[in-house]
């Protein structure tokens, strides 16, 4: 395994190392470099890699230069955390890192290479600004997964372009010739009770899904912002007594000490002895989301989360819970109605119906 260095990342750790090996199998090389993702935080920045067959994108936030000691550690780990987050074959896994052999490092002379990890630079510190303040400490070696779900050029021609995970898959699955999916996965029932109409989603997770990114799918399944705060309560055999309340801040602790942060927790700690659980968003509105284990499945050989089915509409963000929602789409139902304007220019893209695109079945990309 080669991976090389960019003139900032290489005299960042002050090491001297050889110039690449255009030899190598390009799926064995990659190329990094060293990203600030925020201009007044210049301790803790952010590993950027791009395996150069693939433009695959691994990235490592929030890394301190005294970590860069164990820099090929820290890179090989990140690699294997993010194929293994997307759900690859943990055997296909394994299996390239036992082909691709020991990490060397190497210095990059590519401008095409050093422009593809600049740009995946740009696409993963968009998503940490997006999803985290810059202050809380939240070392996370996955970060790059969302940038391989867009398509990248790989040549100056438009129509030569390629999905870097897609591309990455099947790489791996031709150089082991196995499946690119095997794992233990759940089927999981949906329901939103809007007193009119039930609104309803199936999906597969994998088993060993953490709730904060259960909390992704739901969000992503159900139209939400993610403006609000959530939980979840798993529930007995009979869903009258509470097991467990899960929180995802410290701060939550303070209003109910027997409940419990999420964080690390993954739904294979809980199902399928328990097969009930409530997912409630934006504690002023009270969305409840009712979760229902449908089954197990043992082998799944497929892209998960996966939405199976999507039935009914779901609110706008705000609409004032369900006795809100109920009167806010009787206005909409009528353009008659003296509020109608009024509710549709607040409303905006907000339709009654799904569209045929929230309703098909999709993989989830989170």
């Amino acid at each position: 395994m080669q991976i090389a260095l960019t003139k900032k990342l290489s005299d960042t750790i002050g090491l001297k190392i050889p110039a690449i090996d255009e030899s190598i199998n390009p799926l064995f090389t990659w190329t990094a470099n060293w990203t600030r993702v925020w201009e007044n935080r210049r301790t803790e920045d952010m590993i950027v890699l791009v395996n150069n067959a693939t433009r695959f994108t691994v990235a490592i936030y929030q890394v301190k230069r005294k970590d860069l000691k164990n820099l090929e550690v820290m890179m090989k780990t990140a690699i294997s955390n993010t194929l293994l987050t997307m759900n690859v074959n943990p055997e296909i896994v394994e299996e390239y890192w036992r082909l691709a052999g020991e990490i060397e490092l190497a210095q990059n002379r590519g401008r095409q290479t050093a422009a593809w990890v600049t740009k995946a630079g740009l696409e993963c510190a968009f998503h940490v600004g997006r999803e985290y303040n810059g202050i809380a400490k939240m070392y996370c070696d996955t970060v790059g997964i969302p940038a391989n779900y867009r398509y990248v050029h790989v040549s100056t021609h438009k129509d030569e372009e390629l999905v870097p995970y897609r591309a990455m898959v099947d790489a791996l699955t031709e150089l082991t010739g196995m499946p690119a999916y095997k794992y233990r996965a759940f089927e999981l029932l949906i329901s939103l009770d809007l007193e009119s109409y039930k609104a309803v989603r199936r999906v597969i997770v994998p088993a060993d899904l953490e709730f904060a990114r259960l909390h992704k799918v739901l969000q992503s399944v159900f139209g939400w912002k993610d403006y609000h705060l959530y939980d979840f309560t798993i529930f007995d055999g009979n869903r009258r007594l509470p097991v467990i309340r899960m929180v995802s801040f410290e701060d939550d602790l303070e209003y109910d000490e027997h409940a419990i942060l999420m964080k690390g927790h993954t739904l294979a700690e809980f199902l399928p002895e328990h097969k009930h659980m409530l997912y409630t968003y934006d504690l002023g509105d009270n969305w409840e989301h009712e979760i229902e284990l449908v089954q197990v499945i043992e082998d799944y050989d497929k892209e998960s989360p996966y939405l199976l089915e999507a039935i009914g509409q779901t609110p706008p963000e705000d609409v004032g819970g369900v006795g809100g929602y109920v009167s806010f789409r009787a206005i909409m139902l009528d353009p008659n109605n003296p509020e109608y304007k009024e509710m549709k220019e607040w409303a905006r893209y907000w339709t009654p119906e799904l569209s045929d695109w929230e309703k098909r079945s999709r993989v989830i990309h989170l």
